[in-house]
């Protein structure tokens, strides 16, 4: 085992021009040093998603420790319960498939700044998951489309969850745990309005911050919106924009929630899937010119601290 005192060679393998990165050579765990952590930080920043394979010793305290390495562990959800562990959401198939572009948590002012997801039980087909670098797609904007997203906000709310797009019906009538899960998610309702452009906290670079969390944009009428909404979204998920990820045991992948979006891919069938998700504490979202994003329903401080 990796001791503090020892010092671990970090291999970074880039696999794509604009997001994704697998890094070697590393252990994961709480007993990691300092500078190998810097640099599995300064990767992630650099690459927006990062990816492991054969990390089969950790199990949900490990996931953690090495989590909380990089930053403040939220709470699972701020209203779907986690595991025995309360910083752990369990991605489980049997409740949700969250097959629709998102970044975690946008429907609060905190977003999360970081999300770690750790692989339990696979498919033995399908079920990738893919990511989406928001910056991107915003230094491809042409200058005029620019110049109006540069000023757009948008309201972003949990009761446009991904879970309200899925089939939620199978073979024998209506799925009950899909209708459990969804409740549970609109337990209690949040909205908060954000800019459509936000500013890197710690790059200092500009992204779109959309996803399927997005109610409407302000100031523009329902069909306004929709036409819009669908326009920016499109170029956030160019396919040059992404990475696949084909998922093994043993594997934990960690993206910045701020620069990104992704996509669960659900084209396993019935098949179980079960992957374990920590999120860590973000800041709340800041406009090009400087103006935070505004709370308009919920309250969101019993999910997580504000990132020191």
């Amino acid at each position: 085992m990796t001791s503090q005192l020892e010092r671990t060679t970090v291999q970074v393998v880039k696999l794509g021009a604009h997001i994704g990165a697998r890094i070697d050579g590393v252990r994961l765990g709480g007993d990691l040093d300092a500078a190998t952590v810097a640099e599995i930080r300064a990767a992630l920043l650099a690459h927006k998603v990062i990816f492991f394979r054969g990390q089969h010793h950790l199990d949900d305290a490990g996931q953690l420790a090495f989590a909380e390495l990089l930053g403040e562990p939220t709470l699972a959800h701020p209203t779907v319960k986690g595991t025995d562990h309360a910083s752990i959401l369990p991605i489980d198939s049997d409740y949700s498939k969250a097959n629709s572009w998102h970044t975690d948590v946008t429907f609060v002012d905190r977003i999360p700044a970081i999300s770690l997801l750790r692989s339990i039980r696979l498919p033995s087909y399908g079920g990738t998951t893919t990511w989406a670098s928001t910056v991107a797609a915003y230094e491809k904007l042409p200058d005029s489309l620019r110049a109006l997203v540069d000023s757009l906000w948008a309201v972003h709310t949990n009761a446009y969850d991904y879970a309200a797009s899925i089939d939620e019906t199978r073979l024998g009538g209506v799925d009950v745990k899909f209708q459990q899960y969804r409740k549970e998610f609109v337990s209690d309702v949040y909205e908060t309005e954000h800019p459509v452009v936000r500013v890197h906290p710690e790059t200092g670079e500009r992204a779109l911050l959309l996803g399927h969390f997005v109610k409407r944009l302000v100031g523009l009428t329902s069909a306004e919106s929709h036409t819009l909404f669908q326009l920016l979204q499109a170029r956030v998920i160019q396919l040059e924009n992404t990475v696949r990820w084909d998922w093994s045991d043993g594997d934990l992948a960690i993206w910045d929630n701020r620069a990104t979006q992704h996509y669960a891919i659900a084209d396993y069938d019935d098949q179980p899937r079960r992957l374990h998700r920590v999120t860590l504490a973000g800041d709340v979202p800041v406009s090009i010119d400087g103006v935070r994003s505004t709370t308009r329903s919920g309250d969101a401080s019993h999910y997580s601290q504000l990132a020191r």
